[in-house]
């Protein structure tokens, strides 16, 4: 059956990402040694491929703020193919972050009015549109000025869906908003003897309530009851929390404090958390559009509780990290770029020191924590001086060994006994790669050493003709040749900005 879709030049083309290791780098960790926090460094095309494998099905709740496709992402704007370029990699990053989503879990995206509609549309297409629950209007910024040739643009949209139909929402109330300050100075303009503001709330049943007619005081009773029970009742009058009327005749109410009224619940109009103010100790210096810390904290809010996983691969200045972070959420941030360490890595390193912006007051933040750093390994794949496919010469046996693996579906974990158990994958399935020539007599080895429930997978740059034919449960491959056509090398920019990638530095790094 035919549907309705977007659809844009080079669609169906997506790239094959290559599923790259993540290296973990301990002198850039902070904090607490046992924690599960992740900042990782990279492209986050790549880095959300390199998680695929460990964090299917994982994380409860997705915040992200990309690159809106304006003048900030590319120089030109004038014939949709950069615009084709930019739904390309949200579509490949919207698939990959789907999967990532635990059943009952949610992303949300956060974009301007020049890319809303189409987003929206591929979200439709990637989440399905009957799990589109809300578009939140966020106003941003004021309206004072006065363009020529257009209303001013005062809001950003928030697009929120779920992975699946089975979830749960957590409403929050507010009380800062316009429409619930107007709703306080109408309704709450009485004040008792202790001088309690409060307004009167009926306690009549709307319903009749046979069990519910009862003389209270010899006050009116209302016609089809009350909503409450007499003990209920006796209990707010010693607490005096009920409004007796002046005549008899008249019915009695329940008093709602001001002091202790939560508010109404919030629209998906968001006008009272404000930008950052200039002077505000919260700003950074980030110029890519700093977010408060109140815009997540109402997000995580709303779609999690303490310990689920949060996830933001655009982190820019650090705001999920460290909103999640104050919040008890674990969390895994992707950025590329210096700033990934100017900003984000500075950012994180304060909360865990115990800085007190943002939240922090709110939830009496005193730090602690940590979180693991990470970069993306290079490419596996490197070409020769003469052009020929080879396995890069900044891998040591340990990072090629975790590649191979994932590469074939296999988690990488040497065990400490058996040499040739690398990697493991379902129903009692290995992998062994080695950098050096297979024999038989090797072969033959492993073999005598593998029980009958077990198979496993050789990786070797070469071996003895025929040893690929010797034994039904060993299946030995080439190396690089078997993994050339898994996906595109050598690619480490599928940003969807224009920045400058950072080499990294031929060292010995930790895999993780």
């Amino acid at each position: 059956m035919q549907r309705l879709e977007l659809t844009w030049i080079g669609k169906g083309k997506e790239p094959k990402i290559e599923p790259r290791i993540l290296l973990h780098d301990p002198s850039k960790d902070y904090g607490d040694p046992n924690t599960e926090n992740m900042l990782i460094h990279g492209d986050n095309l790549l880095a959300l491929k390199a998680l695929e494998q460990q964090y299917t099905g994982k994380v409860k709740c997705i915040y992200i703020d990309p690159p809106y496709n304006t003048g900030a992402a590319f120089e030109h704007y004038d014939d949709n193919l950069e615009h084709s370029i930019w739904l390309n990699l949200m579509k490949a990053r919207l698939e990959l972050l789907k999967s990532l989503l635990r059943d009952d879990g949610f992303i949300f995206v956060q974009i301007d009015d020049d890319e809303m509609a189409y987003l929206k549309v591929l979200m439709d297409e990637v989440f399905g549109r009957n799990h589109f629950i809300n578009t939140i209007v966020w106003k941003r910024r004021g309206g004072s000025a006065n363009p020529k040739d257009r209303l001013n643009t005062v809001n950003d949209y928030i697009l929120w869906y779920s992975k699946t139909s089975d979830y749960t929402i957590y409403p929050i109330y507010s009380l800062d908003d316009e429409n619930t300050q107007e709703y306080i100075r109408k309704r709450f303009n009485n004040v008792d003897e202790n001088g309690r503001k409060f307004m009167k709330s009926p306690i009549q049943s709307p319903n009749y309530r046979e069990n519910l007619i009862y003389d209270y005081k010899g006050y009116r009773t209302p016609t089809k009851g009350y909503s409450i029970s007499r003990e209920l009742m006796e209990q707010w009058d010693a607490e005096g929390r009920l409004c007796f009327p002046e005549k008899k005749s008249q019915v009695i109410n329940r008093k709602i404090f001001l002091d202790e009224y939560k508010g109404q619940p919030i629209s998906n109009v968001w006008t009272d958390v404000k930008v950052i103010n200039p002077m505000s100790k919260e700003r950074s210096d980030f110029n890519g559009g700093q977010k408060p810390e109140a815009i997540i904290e109402r997000v995580l809010l709303l779609t999690t509780k303490e310990g689920d996983l949060v996830l933001d691969s655009f982190l820019g200045s650090g705001t999920t990290a460290a909103t999640a972070h104050k919040m008890k959420r674990k969390w895994i941030g992707i950025e590329l770029g210096e700033h990934c360490y100017s900003h984000c890595k500075a950012r994180m390193d304060r909360v865990i020191d115990g800085e007190g912006f943002g939240i922090s007051e709110t939830y009496k933040w005193q730090g602690g924590g940590g979180y693991k750093f990470y970069e993306l390994a290079p490419s596996l794949i490197e070409k020769d001086r003469y052009g020929n496919p080879v396995i890069s010469s900044q891998y040591n046996s340990n990072m090629l060994i975790a590649a191979i693996a994932k590469l074939n579906g296999y988690f990488y974990s040497p065990d400490r006994d058996i040499f040739w158990k690398q990697g493991y994958s379902q129903n009692n399935s290995y992998i062994y790669v080695t950098t050096n020539y297979l024999d038989s007599k090797m072969l033959d080895s492993i073999a005598s050493d593998i029980n009958g429930m077990e198979r496993l997978l050789i990786c070797a740059p070469a071996f003895d003709v025929g040893l690929d034919k010797r034994y039904d449960n060993i299946q030995v491959k080439k190396i690089p040749q078997s993994v050339l056509d898994k996906c595109e090398y050598g690619v480490d920019n599928y940003n969807l900005n224009v920045v400058d990638i950072p080499i990294i530095d031929e060292e010995e790094w930790e895999d993780d």
